[in-house]
């Protein structure tokens, strides 16, 4: 039984091997008579809001030949002291996979062990595993192998999207620079374990210098409301803006996962010169995750 519950916890075969193939997915789509999931129901269990992800897995599970259906947490029984345990027990006679998205990686693996069906990381606090390996996919697909490139995070050094970068960093060899203020840079703990090329810092201009990839993402992440006001203030100044574009090679990729708030973590100007690639790579959300399904079914 596959899952998809980290980067951390994947092999460089497998991401790879989900690369290639979303590769082939987007060329074949809709023409493609491949369903895996013909005869399955797959279930998506969403704690936390979410426009890319539902619409790209509710698509790809259905162009995949499985049925879907969307239970938001006020709508089971967790919401109201359910065990997860429980839940994923029952779940686990009924339905063929799971796509979670929730606040605790421990859920998503605990849910996992306890359903005995293919469950997915759709996002949690620690890691957003699909969303880095759609990026990955969208930099190949535009430009070419990532391996030995540079890869600089601006901003909330210490969300889940940076943290994924880390790991995927390790696992596919290329260089990771995290710019981010003191408070918000990765823990200690989570660069031990790791031994991929990453450099942390709270210098931006540093940090783009040379890039390939510029990347940046929310300064409020779910969750993180009431902090509202002291992240504005610790975070103004790491923004993505055509100033600091012209640090990074050239031809480099200006990404950002959404939603974006402009005049914040990107400004609108920046935003809109790069929109091509990053709608693109909202797109790119739909044809890697159903790379993800294949690679799990296989």
């Amino acid at each position: 039984m596959k899952h998809l519950l980290s980067i951390e916890s994947m092999d460089s075969a497998s991401i790879e091997t989900i690369l290639e193939n979303a590769t082939v997915i987007k060329a074949q789509r809709g023409d493609s008579q491949h369903q895996p999931l013909a005869g399955q129901t797959w279930a998506m269990m969403f704690s936390k809001s979410s426009t890319r992800t539902r619409v790209s897995f509710e698509v790809g599970i259905r162009e995949l030949g499985g049925n879907v259906m969307f239970l938001s947490s006020n709508e089971l029984q967790l919401g109201r002291g359910e065990p997860l345990k429980d839940t994923a027990r029952v779940l686990g006679r009924m339905v063929h996979g799971a796509v979670i998205r929730t606040f605790e990686q421990s859920d998503v693996e605990e849910f996992s062990e306890r359903s005995g069906i293919s469950t997915i990381n759709a996002l949690t606090d620690a890691e957003h595993p699909c969303q880095i390996l759609t990026d990955i996919f969208t930099y190949q697909e535009l430009r070419g192998s990532i391996a030995g490139k540079i890869v600089t995070f601006i901003g909330d050094g210490a969300c889940n999207v940076p943290l994924s970068w880390i790991w995927a960093a390790d696992k596919l060899g290329f260089e990771l620079r995290i710019a981010a203020p003191k408070a918000y840079q990765p823990s200690a703990e989570i660069l031990q374990r790791n031994s991929g090329n990453i450099l942390i810092t709270d210098d931006v201009h540093a940090a783009a210098e040379g890039a390939d990839i510029l990347y940046t993402d929310v300064w409020i992440s779910m969750g993180k409301e009431a902090e509202t006001e002291q992240r504005i203030q610790d975070l103004t100044g790491y923004q993505i803006n055509e100033s600091l574009v012209a640090r990074a090679n050239k031809d480099a990729l200006t990404m950002h996962c959404l939603p974006a708030y402009r005049g914040k973590e990107i400004d609108e100007a920046t935003l809109e010169a790069h929109a091509e690639t990053i709608f693109t790579q909202a797109e790119n959300r739909l044809h890697t995750q159903k790379a993800i399904i294949n690679w799990l079914m296989g």
